[in-house]
């Protein structure tokens, strides 16, 4: 308020003076005399009306300058609010795309990354991964021992993969992961990769021993002419393969396919 009544002041101030001014430069001009009350109107006058006017004016724009300053701190923690609420979304839906436990695609998401990888590329090959005797661990060792195992498990499929290449955990303890654009040779190696990766694990339940790990991997082609449901029968048609051919290895062609 202080600084206001001081500039409302000094605007008075200066209005008394320009009105002095002129009385005293055109009333003479006019063939008048600038004298006695002529002269103190010329003063009081603009005192008497500037002083409230200016009161008012730098009131008014005070109060305009707070709003617009407390209009911009609003938007500005609006914006800061609509990006939090952004992130926080953005972390919300990437966490549901993901498997809890393993940090992998889930099932939905693996097979809509699927989708999406054979809109660029129509050809690759779908690996399905089981972990061999898993029931054993969870049933002799419990379920947060089963859990480590398939945590390992996880990561070693996820370093046997090619870079971009999508993996999920489409089930308890199956995994699948897409190799785009990969020919028979290529997605053997990283099949192998995988099975190999698992199999090196040092696996311990806490009794002081270690228990081997292994995976079981089918692998069928992606054809245009097979949809995705089609694929993923044909991978575990040969999952079941190498579960029946002892485990701990990888079949990509069909028995007669193989014989052939």
């Amino acid at each position: 308020m202080k600084q206001v009544l001081a500039k409302a002041s000094a605007s008075a101030i200066l209005s008394a003076a320009v009105s002095l001014l002129l009385v005293l430069t055109i009333v003479p001009v006019l063939g008048g005399a600038a004298e006695g009350i002529g002269l103190l109107m010329a003063v009081v006058c603009p005192l008497v009306i500037a002083f409230p006017a200016s009161v008012h004016f730098f009131l008014q724009k005070q109060r305009l300058a707070r709003a617009l300053e407390a209009l911009t701190e609003t938007h500005n923690r609006l914006e800061t609010a609509h990006a939090e609420l952004a992130q926080a979304h953005a972390q919300l839906s990437e966490k549901a795309r993901h498997d809890d436990m393993t940090g992998l695609l889930n099932r939905e998401s693996f097979f809509t990354a699927m989708r999406t990888t054979r809109r660029r590329n129509d050809t690759g090959v779908l690996l399905i991964v089981d972990a061999d005797h898993f029931k054993y661990i969870n049933d002799t060792h419990g379920h947060a021992q089963g859990d480590v195992a398939l945590l390992m498990i996880a990561e070693a499929i996820r370093g046997g993969v090619r870079a971009g290449d999508p993996v999920g955990r489409i089930g308890g303890e199956e995994f699948a992961a897409f190799l785009a654009g990969a020919e028979r040779e290529e997605a053997l190696l990283v099949a192998e990769r995988i099975r190999l990766g698992v199999e090196a694990l040092r696996f311990s339940p806490g009794d002081g021993k270690y228990l081997p790990l292994s995976v079981s991997i089918g692998a069928a082609y992606l054809r245009p002419h097979l949809s995705l449901s089609q694929t993923m029968r044909e991978a575990d048609s040969r999952l079941y393969e190498a579960k029946a051919r002892g485990r701990n290895r990888v079949v990509f062609d069909a028995p007669e396919q193989a014989a052939a």
